[in-house]
């Protein structure tokens, strides 16, 4: 089963029977299908159902000659309306079967982001019709299924608009550092040798989460999963109709990234309110927008 079916309020469903007769509950009352034909009788399709505002399950699989569907597989799913970013966006298909995972070039992140491409189905219909696939960005969203609130870093507004303009500062340099900038390259080897040595100092005397305000980071061994630090930016409460569990949607600032994360309110600890922080690991989806 899904581990982050609980995210969007099925932590009941624990046994495989019951996720079976949920699933084919959700299959009648889908609110979207997409289909895609394929070469002689096959047919791959794609039912989507919503549990609760911006979010739901997608479940794909094939129509038989019969016109009945056959489950292949399924992943619970949040939407995210703004764009998160516009750097370059390349996409490769899984090994297992044909989903397919986004990659973002994120200076800001200062790694290269990866994230299940939540639209993959758009995707392959753009390419059976041969419209175009130039990625012009994507919308984030993460799913949790664990997370706490902290209190957030005192700082000044000057202290607030200084991090920003270092933090533009930083992606410049990282850009031309790619391109092959020697000079570029030095003053971020500078810079990395002079913030080891604060953070060496100031740890000693005081608490980590402190020291660092925000943090994205792989996790696992998992491509797509990410430990993070963010600090919240909106806080919206919402039901899953058939279960009546309250699901948490944030919204997070990450490195100066901006994007949704949802979480079941029994699995978060604290009480999350604009201002504060969250802590937890996160899948991390997208969805791609194209030209």
């Amino acid at each position: 089963m899904h581990k982050y079916m609980r995210t969007i309020g099925f932590s009941q469903y624990t046994a495989r029977p019951d996720m079976d007769r949920l699933l084919r509950k959700l299959s009648k009352d889908a609110s979207r299908s997409d289909i895609l034909k394929g070469t002689g009788k096959d047919t791959f399709c794609e039912l989507r159902a919503e549990t609760a505002p911006g979010m739901g399950v997608a479940i794909a699989g094939r129509l038989t000659e019969r016109g009945t569907f056959k489950q292949e597989y399924y992943f619970p799913y949040v939407e995210n309306t703004q764009i998160t970013s516009r750097a370059d966006c390349s996409i490769q298909r899984h090994t297992e079967r044909e989903t397919f995972a986004g990659l973002l070039d994120e200076y800001r992140v200062g790694i290269s982001l990866i994230f299940y491409m939540e639209n993959s189905m758009e995707y392959r219909l753009r390419t059976q019709e041969r419209l175009p696939l130039l990625p012009k960005g994507a919308a984030l969203s993460g799913l949790s299924v664990q997370g706490k609130i902290l209190l957030p870093v005192q700082k000044t507004l000057k202290q607030t608009e200084d991090r920003k303009k270092a933090a533009s500062k930083r992606s410049s340099l990282i850009e031309a550092a790619k391109r092959g900038d020697e000079d570029a390259i030095e003053t971020l080897t500078v810079e990395d040798i002079d913030l080891f040595s604060s953070v060496s100092r100031r740890v000693a005397q005081e608490d980590i989460y402190s020291i660092v305000e925000t943090c994205f980071m792989p996790s696992g061994i998992e491509c797509d999963q990410y430990a993070i630090i963010g600090n919240i930016l909106s806080v919206d409460r919402r039901t899953n109709r058939i279960t009546g569990e309250e699901i948490l949607l944030l919204g997070l600032e990450c490195n100066d990234l901006n994007f949704m994360i949802a979480v079941n309110s029994m699995d978060l600890i604290g009480e999350p309110a604009v201002g504060r922080r969250f802590k937890g690991q996160i899948w991390m989806q997208g969805n791609v927008a194209f030209d």
